[in-house]
């Protein structure tokens, strides 16, 4: 090569001379020369990875048990096929006579004739005509069934109650007009703090309680709101002996029972007196009304007036009637 040196190439050809007398020492074969080295593989080889659930095809369900065999004093009877007996001619006269099998059916249907008539024999008569059922017990029958009567509650812890509260009240004789009762009424003129019924109320205990209870809010209230005390009530009705919003073809009201009471208004001391009825909103009027009704639900099972209908219009219908699972109505 033009431009190097001998010094330059010296070594190179020192490495090249070196190469080619190790190849002419240790020849290579063809074979392994174009072998490339083998891989290492286990024995037994591994498995594969197990199938995703979500990608596993679905199992059908196991076929249902059969049942078992239903018993033979449970099976149906099956009917078998009437069959006509075979005759034979007679060598003799030549006519047909039975056969052996026809003679032998026979024979099975006189003793299955036999065994019916002795399961009808085995039967108890009925009795033409049948026996009548046995008497109603004289006390069950009769005057002695009417005159029968279910003892009313004791109600004396109540009219204790009453008396703590200071309400004034006299027992009454027991009312009965056809379905409209009331074994022990009372007649309550005068609730606490003077509060006055100029017509009186015929009510039980219980409805003359809540009823008591209910003005002592009603106090409150007046005081708070109007800043004069209330002095009487306006009674409607108590005990009626009528339906449902004066319908005759209507369930008795709780009036009947003398359950309820109809407030109509309120008087007060030092100020006008205040109807029940529809008020401007917003004004003192109309905020007492719908705070002493408010409190009326807390006392009684029913509260109606204003707003629920028309024939609560111009009161506040206060009731105890009893309802399903404790059940209030407050409207």
């Amino acid at each position: 090569m033009p431009g190097r040196s001998l010094s330059t190439l010296r070594p190179a050809l020192v490495l090249a001379g070196g190469a080619l007398a190790a190849g002419l020492a240790f020849p290579v074969s063809p074979a392994r020369a174009i072998e490339a080295p083998a891989a290492t593989v286990p024995t037994p080889p591994p498995l594969p990875p197990e199938r995703p659930e979500a990608l596993k095809p679905p199992v059908a369900d196991p076929a249902p048990p059969t049942p078992p065999a239903r018993p033979p004093e449970l099976k149906p009877a099956v009917a078998e096929p009437s069959k006509e007996p075979v005759r034979e001619p007679s060598r003799e006269t030549g006519r047909e006579k039975p056969s052996d099998a026809a003679q032998e059916t026979g024979k099975d249907a006189g003793k299955d004739a036999g065994k019916d008539a002795a399961r009808e024999a085995a039967r108890p008569e009925i009795p033409s005509p049948p026996p009548a059922p046995p008497e109603r017990p004289p006390e069950l029958s009769g005057a002695a069934a009417l005159a029968l009567k279910v003892t009313p509650p004791d109600d004396s812890a109540c009219r204790t109650r009453l008396k703590r509260l200071g309400v004034d009240f006299e027992p009454l004789p027991p009312i009965s007009e056809g379905q409209c009762t009331a074994p022990l009424p009372l007649k309550v003129t005068k609730f606490a703090d003077g509060v006055a019924l100029p017509q009186g109320a015929t009510l039980t205990c219980r409805t003359a309680e809540a009823l008591a209870r209910w003005v002592t809010e009603v106090q409150v209230e007046a005081e708070r709101t109007l800043k004069h005390p209330v002095t009487a009530l306006e009674l409607g009705g108590s005990y009626v002996c009528r339906g449902q919003n004066h319908d005759v073809d209507a369930k008795l009201s709780e009036h009947a029972f003398a359950n309820a009471a109809d407030i109509m208004g309120f008087a007060f001391a030092g100020r006008a007196n205040i109807p029940v009825k529809a008020m401007s909103d917003g004004s003192e009027e109309a905020q007492f009304l719908g705070a002493v009704r408010a409190k009326a639900c807390g006392f009684f099972r029913t509260v109606l007036g204003p707003g629920s209908n028309a024939a609560h219009a111009n009161h506040f219908h206060l009731d105890e009637r009893e309802r399903n699972a404790g059940h209030r109505l407050c409207q």
